[in-house]
């Protein structure tokens, strides 16, 4: 989903792959040669060996950066098969609160909009975000988004909220098991 991301948010993100790095630091030989990262990661897991107190902390954020080149998806999934690590379902959280907090956000504008042109706010607002969002994930149903963020938007009830955020949870997660099939 395209949406923008403010430098908190990609200070968030930065520290997720920051822990995947420690975590994919600590692997092992036997476990290093079954890792789906390319040559160039696994020599900067070999060069984090051995290292200590800052030139470790040095070394493991370089792999962080190195990491974020590529896609993290496999990595995230090995780490947790191998390690039982909770790094993944911790991604699915935050794409699932970025997701949500995005349509909220658009909703808000749109009903601002309607308000300083004192006309009413409809649950059939012009959305790109919406539409990004079924286009990524099929099994949402749009007309149960709409109805959920137009409710929270004129009421700010916080049961609406939380609900969105279960269906964007559901749709991840979904996603995620029609991918590894």
């Amino acid at each position: 989903m395209v949406d923008y991301l403010s430098r908190s948010e990609k200070k968030r993100i930065y520290k997720q792959v920051g822990e995947l790095a420690k975590e994919v630091a600590a692997l092992s030989d036997k476990e290093l040669k079954t890792f789906p990262g390319g040559p160039v990661i696994h020599e900067e897991i070999i060069a984090t060996r051995g290292l200590k107190g800052g030139a470790l902390n040095r070394q493991v954020k370089y792999l962080a950066k190195v990491l974020r080149q590529g896609p993290l998806e496999e990595m995230y999934l090995f780490v947790t098969n191998r390690k039982g690590s909770q790094l993944h379902s911790k991604k699915q959280f935050h794409t699932a609160e970025r997701m949500r907090d995005t349509l909220i956000n658009e909703a808000m504008e749109s009903h601002q909009k309607c308000l300083k042109e004192q006309r009413v706010f409809e649950p059939g607002w012009d959305s790109f975000y919406i539409a990004d969002a079924i286009e990524n994930y099929p099994n949402l149903v749009e007309s149960e988004i709409r109805q959920c963020i137009y409710q929270y938007v004129t009421t700010h009830n916080k049961q609406h909220y939380r609900e969105l955020f279960r269906m964007m949870k559901s749709a991840v997660e979904r996603k995620e098991r029609l991918q590894k099939s």
